[in-house]
């Protein structure tokens, strides 16, 4: 893939300012959904703040090779729900959230010492194109059905729960900011064509501006696309988990309820890391084959691991969640052509900077569901279509590669999952794991 700027390369300070902001929008509205979904008060700008130090500490240790954001993981959510939840006479709530990362985080550190002293010879063998490509196109197809339920959606509810805005207006939102997008990106001229999705969502939310103000003027509801209620709510600093957690007022239980609850966290959060521990191998193949590096290589998968793995403790410390690469951060270096490693730093950095920013992060809180869903049709497309790009040297007229790839694309769009009381294995390890295990089974024997 032709890449405008490579990983080392610096784009001047105003042009790194925008690519980095195209990087927040590209990762923004999953990051702040976390914490959203999870409730109890947790902060979406304190999860903004540790997602940008999380990234930070993850460069450190990548030795800044490795241009990828890391975003708040959906993958741990069940885990987050069991560390409030308790279930044994007591529970450490946001005290719960960082001891759970630390556990997830002692998992890749686990990992990166048993990658170190073993190296990665096994993981290509283990997991060769024919297994890692359709694995990689599933990351994407997985989340097309998030992408397509989007652009339908709006961000104003009546007192029933009932979205306002026309499903229909909202999709026409969407694919504006769809089309804008492609149109940048294909025959934009020089900058335009690095930041097709700032042009996107700013003409998709224009649009829905727009539609927005006539429809609150006019008092038609199908029209009301955008939520300005938000403002009334600001919260003008990040409520950090730590400074929460260690207010204390812990009620404890019965005798040894603190041993049981903090085996209920280790039991939520460290099976779930081995799951997130195959994500992290297929994105980093990815991003791989994108930037033209074997990042498994150089810096080496042990150093990839501990970055994600410390800078999901990190993350957690200040925003509650654990930390992983994000796809769409991805997509976005892959569209853009824009792998420079300077640009996911300063993406970083605006991340802290603008968690401080109430108005700012309240403006982007607003950009519609089907805005970001037009932008996410094109991101989650480049995942999967980079992933089946690495599987044109395989042989498919070979019944082995065949089946193997037939077994990942079929396990995961079908949406195969397992689930172990709160630990769920997701579509796309379930997929992994069945494509190893079909690869083995079949895998040609030595001369």
């Amino acid at each position: 893939m032709k890449l405008t700027y490579d990983v080392n390369d610096k784009p001047g300070f105003a042009k790194t300012l925008v690519f980095a902001f195209q990087q927040l929008l590209a990762i923004l509205a999953a990051t702040i959904a976390v914490p959203a979904i999870i409730g109890n008060g947790m902060s979406t700008s304190a999860a903004l703040f540790g997602a940008g130090v999380g990234t930070i500490v993850y460069l450190l240790f990548t030795q800044f090779k490795s241009p990828v954001f890391l975003g708040s993981s959906f993958a741990f959510i069940g885990s987050m729900f069991a560390a409030f939840a308790g279930g044994v006479s007591m529970s450490l709530g946001y005290l719960g959230l960082i001891l759970g990362a630390a556990f997830a985080g002692l998992v890749y550190v686990i990992l990166a010492i048993i990658v170190k002293v073993s190296g990665v010879n096994w993981i290509n063998k283990l997991m060769p194109a024919v297994v890692i490509g359709p694995t990689v196109a599933i990351i994407g197809l997985s989340l097309a059905g998030n992408a397509v339920g989007d652009l339908t959606t709006g961000k104003v509810f009546g007192a029933d729960g009932a979205q306002l805005a026309s499903p229909y207006i909202c999709l026409i939102c969407g694919l504006v900011t769809l089309f804008v997008t492609m149109l940048c990106s294909v025959y934009g001229k020089k900058m335009f064509k690095m930041i097709p999705f700032i042009i996107g969502i700013c003409a998709g939310y224009v649009l829905a501006l727009i539609l927005t103000l006539i429809g609150n003027s006019a008092g038609i509801d199908a029209l009301k696309v955008i939520d300005f209620s938000a403002f009334s709510n600001m919260k003008w600093y990040p409520d950090f988990t730590f400074l929460t957690a260690f207010k204390g007022g812990y009620e404890f239980g019965e005798a040894g309820s603190m041993g049981a609850y903090i085996g209920t966290i280790a039991a939520a959060y460290v099976p779930v890391a081995f799951v997130v521990f195959a994500e992290h191998i297929a994105d980093h193949k990815n991003l791989s084959s994108i930037i033209e590096k074997d990042l498994l290589e150089n810096p080496g998968l042990h150093r990839t691991l501990l970055g994600d793995g410390v800078g999901s403790m990190v993350g957690a410390f200040f925003g509650g969640c654990p930390n992983t690469t994000y796809g769409e951060s991805v997509g976005c270096v892959a569209i853009s052509g824009n792998a420079s490693v300077v640009t996911i730093l300063t993406t970083a950095v605006l991340a802290i900077v603008s968690s401080f920013l109430a108005p700012f992060v309240t403006v982007l809180a607003t950009i519609p569901n089907c805005v970001m869903g037009g932008v996410c049709v094109a991101l989650y497309g480049f995942i999967a279509v980079s992933g089946l790009k690495m599987i044109q040297n395989v042989d498919l007229n070979d019944n082995r590669n065949l089946f193997v790839v037939s077994v990942i694309l079929i396990a995961g769009i079908g949406g195969l999952s397992v689930s172990f009381g709160s630990v769920t294995i997701t579509s796309v390890a379930c997929a992994l794991i069945l494509g190893i295990v079909t690869n083995l089974i079949l895998k040609k024997k030595e001369a």
